[in-house]
C-alpha cells in the first residue's frame, strides 16, 4: 500500500523527476530566510526587497493554481513567501510611521 503511494508521488507530473518539485522545494530558503529575519532589526528591512518577496508571493500563488497539473508545493511555498513578506512590510511601516 505504503509502496503504491510512493511510486504515484515519484511519477507524478510534478514529483521528484521533475523541475515541477525542486524549483519550489527550493524556493522554501527564501522563505526560512525570511522567516529568520523576523528577529532582524527593523530598520535594515528593505522595503524594495520585502515588496519584490510579497508580490513575487501572490503572483505566483495564483499562477500555480490556473495551470495543469496543480502543483501544491509551488501553491504552498508562494503564499509563505507573500505571507513572511507581508508581515516584515507590516513591521517596517509600523517602526518608520507610527513612532
Amino acid at each position: 500500500m505504503a509502496t503504491l503511494k510512493l511510486q504515484a508521488l515519484w511519477n507524478h507530473p510534478t514529483g521528484p523527476k521533475t523541475i515541477h518539485f525542486w524549483a519550489p522545494t527550493f524556493k522554501w530558503g527564501i522563505s526560512i530566510a525570511n522567516i529568520a529575519d523576523f528577529a532582524k532589526p527593523t530598520d535594515k528591512i528593505s522595503y524594495p526587497q520585502q515588496l519584490a518577496v510579497t508580490c513575487t508571493g501572490v503572483i505566483w500563488s495564483r499562477y500555480s493554481m490556473v495551470i495543469t497539473p496543480k502543483n501544491w508545493n509551488l501553491f504552498s511555498v508562494n503564499v509563505a513567501m507573500a505571507g513572511t513578506g507581508i508581515y516584515q512590510l507590516s513591521r517596517k511601516i509600523k517602526n518608520d510611521f507610527a513612532s
